[in-house]
């Protein structure tokens, strides 16, 4: 697998391998701080499920406007920032501050894809964790509650224990 850079994690729980998979493929995923969410509105009906995950483990949230809006109605805190194209400071002024730690943004649509990339662009140069889908953002908030796992899995114990 080295030489397609792929990784793989093993753990007890999804949370513990997902956490071990991001770590190895040199994502960072912190324990505390701000969570920069803006998602389409397809997916906003899953958007409070994830944003509580993250507030139950101390998250700070930001959120674009629609998503906001979306957030604050399903009761949970959240600070609203600016698109790039709305005024300062926003997205890419918070991610060029190291004010934000993960990002979750999903997108449709031309414009929305062209009118993210320069969000996409600074959190590449600041490595800021990006999830595009909300599958991968659910599937970091699990790892969030995993981040101290170290133990390693060795695969022949582990095929011995299936046996």
């Amino acid at each position: 697998m080295k030489s397609t850079g792929e990784v793989m994690g093993v753990g007890k729980t999804f949370g513990e391998a997902f956490a071990k998979s991001q770590r190895a493929a040199g994502v960072n995923l912190n324990d505390s701080g701000k969570v920069l969410i803006s998602i389409r509105d397809a997916d906003k009906a899953k958007a409070p499920d994830i944003a509580r995950m993250l507030v139950d483990k101390k998250y700070e949230i930001v959120a674009t406007g629609g998503t906001a809006r979306f957030l604050k109605e399903a009761g949970i805190p959240c600070e609203v920032v600016y698109k790039v194209n709305e005024g300062r400071p926003n997205t890419v002024d918070m991610i060029k501050n190291d004010q934000i730690q993960l990002i979750i943004n999903t997108t449709e649509g031309k414009k929305a894809i062209s009118d993210s990339f320069t969000m996409r662009r600074e959190a590449l140069q600041h490595r800021v964790t990006y999830y595009t889908t909300m599958a991968g953002a659910r599937a970091a908030c699990y790892a969030l509650g995993e981040l101290d796992a170290g133990d390693v899995n060795c695969l022949q114990d582990l095929h011995k224990s299936l046996t």
